[in-house]
């Protein structure tokens, strides 16, 4: 659990306006926080499987404010990845197959 101090650091780096506490940015940054620290007390007590439940809980909480994020404003997605250094997955194989076969004329394609 994060103290005070530490969320309102985070908080003031991310917001986007004055006032803000609870955007899509702001969220993912404390989640992130959260999760290392998480990860770090896991790597000591390996057998702590509600704090491993509440871990889980809490990426997949992270990865669906991403899609959001990524959805809406793809701009600011890329930059928030950046600065908090978050490995994102490629784009899935079916796009880029999909970008191939509409680069091979159709008559290779149905032979």
């Amino acid at each position: 659990m994060l103290d005070k101090k530490k969320k309102q650091k985070i908080i003031e780096k991310f917001k986007t306006h004055k006032n803000d506490t609870g955007s899509s940015e702001v969220q993912i940054a404390i989640l992130t926080e959260e999760i290392k620290e998480l990860t770090k007390h896991l790597k000591e007590n390996k057998k702590d499987f509600s704090s491993r439940r509440g871990l889980l809980a809490k990426v997949s909480l992270r990865h669906r404010l991403l899609r959001y994020l990524e959805r809406e404003d793809e701009k600011r997605f890329s930059k928030l990845v950046k600065v908090l250094k978050l490995k994102i997955k490629k784009k899935e194989l079916t796009n880029i197959k999909e970008e191939v076969l509409e680069e091979i004329p159709e008559e290779e394609v149905k032979s």
